[in-house]
């Protein structure tokens, strides 16, 4: 008999022309092989911004402190709400600059964590919070420019950015912290170059404070590629959700990858030589074909410069799609696929029998990252997650896992 949840998955499957599949079981996995890799004192904050890159921020927040994260970041004030209006009481890192007074009164009153890049924001937010009746003083985490050349305060700044600092009223200095740029690379030269700086940085204001602040600096790629790089904490994101920032890195941990991207076919039909396929007729048929609407598009998170260069898996083949990617369907071909039907499940990416389709496949085909890819796939699609998929969901829902 199948559980409430099951059930419910399998609602949504049945009535939705596409939906994304959410492996919390996998996401548990990945979050435990990353905090084995950690020293016990290093604490794991995992990366939930841009909705989780995709994947849904409250619930892989839930999974990922379950599984053994102790804090959370995010980009934005908003996103930070999110996860307190859910009950989630971790600490909360504003990664992103803030500095209008409605924000830093909604980050006092949710207990949020900013990040502080600059003197002028600080007396902003000095200001404020001057105003209100404040049971606590800020934390707040004081970003250092080691190299990224994005927010921070410039690293050879550092020293006097945190004499002003102190000086402010509710305000305390919970941590210091710097991005790394180039993590990703074989030639790992910058990154330590910016190591380097951020080294300097400890050296110059840890005299300065009464008790030390936390220091983190590695996001994913530093993670995995550098132990000397994880200080107190370290920063993951996309390696939480099973895909590695580079090739080189895959060797590090084994890591499962949390989403996957299905859609059903809604018509099946016949074409002769010389027919037109979508907008634009990029793809002609030279022989007779059957072509398969599927209902996925670009607004749904598929990028239209896919349009005939992917393949997808149904019925354990691989399909290759033909014509424009369009707004709401693509089209694909199944000539040599026997007995498929309206109603069939076409996996786009993930695992479906021997086929493993991976964002780092498109992209490479788009020219682009793999973050961006995931982050996509956003609420025009339902989200179900799964621990384990049920023999009876996948037998009822018609796709090979």
């Amino acid at each position: 008999m199948l559980s409430w949840e099951q059930t419910h998955a399998w609602a949504s499957m049945r009535f939705s022309r596409a939906w994304v599949e959410i492996d919390l079981a996998a996401l548990k996995h990945n979050v435990q092989q990353l905090v084995h890799h950690l020293d016990p004192q290093t604490a794991l904050m995992a990366v939930v911004k841009a909705d989780a890159y995709g994947h849904g921020a409250v619930t892989i927040a839930r999974a990922a402190l379950d599984a053994g994260a102790q804090w959370l970041g995010v980009a934005t004030v908003p996103e930070g709400i999110e996860l307190r209006q859910a009950h989630i009481t971790a600490p909360i890192l504003i990664m992103g600059a803030v500095n209008s007074h409605e924000e830093i009164n909604a980050i006092a009153h949710w207990r949020l964590q900013p990040t502080l890049v600059s003197p002028k924001q600080a007396l902003v937010f000095s200001e404020v919070l001057a105003t209100q009746v404040c049971e606590y003083s800020l934390p707040m985490h004081l970003k250092i420019d080691t190299g990224m050349s994005r927010l921070g305060c410039p690293w050879h700044q550092a020293q006097a950015m945190v004499q002003f600092v102190q000086q402010l009223p509710d305000l305390h200095i919970a941590s210091v912290y710097s991005h790394l740029a180039t993590a990703d690379s074989p030639d790992t030269t910058e990154m330590y170059r910016q190591h380097e700086r951020f080294r300097a940085v400890i050296a110059q204001v840890s005299p300065q404070f009464f008790s030390p602040p936390r220091l983190h600096l590695a996001n994913s790629a530093g993670t995995l590629a550098a132990p000397d790089l994880h200080y107190d904490m370290v920063r993951v994101g996309l390696a939480l959700y099973g895909v590695y920032p580079a090739p080189h890195l895959r060797h590090t941990l084994f890591l499962k990858p949390v989403m996957t991207v299905r859609a059903r076919i809604t018509l099946i039909k016949d074409v002769q030589p010389g027919t037109g396929i979508s907008y634009d007729h990029t793809f002609v048929a030279s022989h007779p074909m059957r072509i398969a609407v599927v209902g996925i598009g670009y607004a749904d998170g598929v990028p239209r410069a896919l349009s005939n260069q992917v393949s997808v898996a149904v019925k354990g083949h691989l399909a290759r799609q033909v014509g424009n990617i369009t707004m709401d369907q693509l089209m694909i071909d199944v000539t040599a696929i026997p007995d498929l039907q309206e109603g069939d499940v076409v996996t786009l990416l993930g695992q479906s029998g021997k086929h493993t389709l991976t964002a780092d496949d498109w992209a490479q085909l788009t020219g682009t990252i793999s973050w961006e890819i995931l982050c996509r796939f956003k609420h025009r699609l339902p989200r179900i997650t799964v621990e384990q998929p049920s023999p009876q969901i996948a037998m009822m829902s018609g796709y090979q896992a």
